[in-house]
């Protein structure tokens, strides 16, 4: 058996099961660009590494043996497409020919901030890779090795775990590094310029074992981990609007009464996110709604009047009020001097 050489393949083959179609894979090649991660013969483009390389082929054939002979795309002449490695995280960016004259736009911050929400993912993913294989759970054959650049998949038991000829593990603990057309990893000096080649280095670090199916509780099941999500809100005269923003999402539901409302977000890898939010003021359930879509969850809470909120949840602490078609400051919708609603919760005891 052989090890297919297309990209997003990989898989092992023989003379009787190469047969046309059995073969998916990508013909182009990878672009990284600002963050972002795909292949040039498709559109779909992801922001993880490991999402990255699961992203399904978009062409059909025949395995093969053979070195494949795509380059990647050419960089503009008068920009060089850089990417380093800050504290393990990628970092992607233009690096102009001639010096900047001007400070760095605010979009600097916005960098730096993703660059943290992508550190954090950085250190959670190779928490991760550092478990221990619950070899009670039974594995099925085929699967791969979830640390990176280990490669090896399941045989049986006797082979790839207990001691096996095959249960020594070899994986990078780093993060991948793209700079200035160079391709390698963080813990280790070897630089490639080929992303096929970058694929076959060698993890530099070794343990007994490998991670197919991580740690689980006694029953079997994964511990659930809770996280936090960021949330974004508005209103308008008549809702308010929360955000919640997060990915890979497999269940969400939102329960809405009068003064508060339940979120709970089930996400894949048994991660989950619950809040309880009390509301700064009366809300329309029945007439309020949620959407579940691809990056965020949206809320829409029905008002059951034109007040402005000063907040998302009741204080007392108000120090700006926003108001609607005034240039003024009031607390309600025409007027420019604040009143509360009698139901208001800033007047409501506890």
């Amino acid at each position: 058996m052989v090890k297919c050489t297309h990209q997003g393949c990989s898989k092992e083959f023989d003379d009787e099961t190469n047969i046309e179609n059995a073969c998916q894979f990508h013909p182009g090649a990878p672009v990284f660009h600002e963050g972002l991660k795909g292949w040039s013969c498709c559109k779909k483009r992801v922001d993880d590494f490991d999402e990255f390389l699961q992203l399904p082929g978009c062409t059909f054939g025949k395995h093969t043996d053979e070195k494949p002979a795509v380059k990647e795309t050419a960089k503009p002449a008068s920009t060089t497409l850089a990417s380093s490695v800050e504290n393990g995280v990628e970092v992607y960016g233009q690096q102009q020919q001639q010096k900047p004259s001007v400070a760095p736009a605010p979009s600097v911050v916005e960098s730096t901030t993703e660059a943290s929400a992508k550190e954090a993912a950085e250190q959670q993913k190779q928490k991760e890779e550092e478990q221990e294989d619950d070899e009670s759970i039974p594995v099925k054959v085929g699967t791969t090795c979830r640390r990176r650049g280990c490669g090896v998949t399941y045989k049986d038991d006797a082979t790839s775990r207990q001691g096996g000829s095959e249960s020594a593990c070899h994986y990078h603990p780093g993060s991948p590094i793209f700079h200035e057309g160079s391709k390698g990893w963080s813990c280790c000096p070897r630089k490639v310029l080929e992303f096929d080649e970058f694929l076959k280095i060698n993890g530099c670090k070794e343990r007994q074992g490998h991670l197919f199916v991580g740690n689980s509780k006694k029953d079997g099941e994964q511990q659930e981990e809770l996280v936090d999500l960021r949330l974004d809100w508005y209103q308008t005269q008549t809702n308010v609007i929360i955000s919640i923003f997060g990915k890979n999402k497999e269940d969400t539901q939102v329960k809405f009464t009068s003064r508060a409302i339940d979120i709970d977000i089930k996400m894949k890898d048994n991660k989950r996110y619950k809040k309880h939010l009390p509301l700064f003021h009366l809300i329309d359930s029945e007439g309020s709604k949620f959407t579940a879509l691809s990056t965020k969850v949206e809320i829409n809470l029905k008002k059951t009047n034109g007040m402005s909120w000063a907040a998302l949840e009741p204080t007392t602490d108000v120090k700006t009020w926003t108001t609607f078609g005034v240039t003024g400051t009031g607390g309600t919708v025409g007027s420019k001097e604040m009143h509360y609603s009698g139901d208001s919760p800033l007047h409501m005891k506890e």
